[in-house]
């Protein structure tokens, strides 16, 4: 699921799209711009045998994470998040940069601007640190069952 009026959907699409042939999995693109058509991709996917989906990293989805994550439940529909709110809300998993790792280095920029640095001077950085985030608790309800193998690599599992 993804906004396409997001600049940055393209980006995720078309590694998605890179990868979809290794898997066994049938990729449908689905683009959302409002409340409706939130629900009416979840409905939909949820009627899919074996269906699950993906929440791309777009500024829209956090605002509507609620709706999102009761939807799902709803359809009981496996989803992967792409912010760990998403999963503290009740998401199945999220996958994602660790927001405070991010913030923590941007006051190291901020610190070197105040003593003068010049803002072109400086390289822009990509994140370093990413967290896996599972609910347990959520995981549970769809009846699923979640590998230790997977369990062992997340950075947080919510029981």
């Amino acid at each position: 699921m993804y906004t396409p009026d997001s600049p940055v959907h393209s980006q995720y699409l078309s590694a998605i799209d890179a990868i979809a042939p290794s898997t066994a999995v049938t990729l449908t693109k689905t683009p959302v711009r409002n409340a409706l058509e939130i629900e009416a991709t979840i409905e939909a996917v949820a009627r899919e045998p074996n269906g699950g989906l993906m929440v791309l990293p777009e500024p829209f989805f956090p605002v509507h994470r609620k709706l999102i994550v009761e939807l799902a439940a709803r359809y009981n529909l496996p989803t992967i998040y792409p912010f760990r709110l998403f999963t503290d809300d009740g998401g199945l998993m999220s996958y994602s940069i660790d927001v405070v790792d991010l913030y923590r280095r941007a006051a190291d920029y901020v610190d070197r601007i105040l003593k003068g640095s010049l803002v072109a001077d400086m390289p822009v950085q990509q994140p370093r640190k990413y967290e896996l985030v599972i609910n347990l608790k959520t995981a549970k309800t769809l009846g699923l069952e979640v590998p230790p193998s997977l369990l062992a690599r997340a950075d947080e599992v919510i029981e």
